[in-house]
């Protein structure tokens, strides 16, 4: 696809708690001696698509991610901002100092190995349809349970995916649906529902099993596999 003229404005979260990862800070761990989150922001600082990346992070984080991001000379990081109480709230102060720019993405600064061309996917299909997301086919059987652990369901896994990041949203629906998630006074998990909200539709692009998101010690363990033989 050629994107001559989209302006992609990025926003890399990495203010999570790190609640599961027993005391680790996973967009802080190294994989081969480079932090997670530098890994994340890497293809993004790379592609000419992107016109400008804003950080998110913990407050106290702030002048150590600088010093990262001199040493590992990425040029398109153009502020740092601390992250809210939640993800949603961190998401929107990113959105909200980002520069002009055409298309939004949105990307977890602990999935580490997103490819450029998981990204320019994803881009291409929300040129085309405004809002699109990188995802897999599950591979596990799911099993719906109830509240005593029995199962209730068995959805066919042929229907089923798991959502990752990039998701990427032309600029003024992002906005609009922003807007209107703060005046209800809701909370979402994922960018995509914020959209999927106004009753516009998001579009599956094709992601990675590589592009995992590092979220408990095991998932630390796979990563430290990856970078070492940078299959990705």
């Amino acid at each position: 696809m050629k994107n001559s003229g989209i302006r992609l404005g990025t926003v890399v979260v990495a203010a999570g708690a790190s609640s599961r990862m027993n005391g680790i800070d996973k967009q802080l761990a190294e994989l081969e001696g480079i932090p997670a989150v530098i890994r994340a922001l890497q293809p993004f600082d790379a592609l000419p698509e992107v016109s400008e990346i804003v950080l998110v992070c913990r407050e106290g984080e702030i002048p150590h991610l600088w010093e990262l991001l001199r040493h590992f000379a990425l040029k398109k990081v153009s502020r740092i901002v601390a992250g809210g109480a939640s993800r949603q709230e961190s998401v929107f102060a990113g959105v909200r100092s980002l520069g002009e720019c055409g298309y939004i993405a949105v990307h977890d600064g602990a999935r580490a190995f997103v490819s450029p061309q998981v990204i320019l996917d994803c881009l291409a299909l929300a040129v085309e349809k405004r809002a699109a997301l990188a995802a897999v086919p599950v591979k596990d059987t799911i099993k719906r349970a109830g509240p005593k652990g029995d199962v209730l369901e068995t959805p066919p896994r042929d229907s089923l995916y798991i959502a990752q990041t990039p998701q990427i949203f032309e600029r003024s629906l992002y906005f609009t649906a922003m807007e209107r998630a703060v005046e209800a006074g809701r909370e979402y998990t994922d960018d995509c529902q914020l959209v999927e909200a106004l009753g516009q539709r998001c579009f599956l692009s094709p992601g990675s099993y590589l592009n995992f998101k590092i979220t408990t010690p095991e998932d630390l363990i796979m990563a430290q596999a990856i970078a070492a033989g940078e299959i990705y």
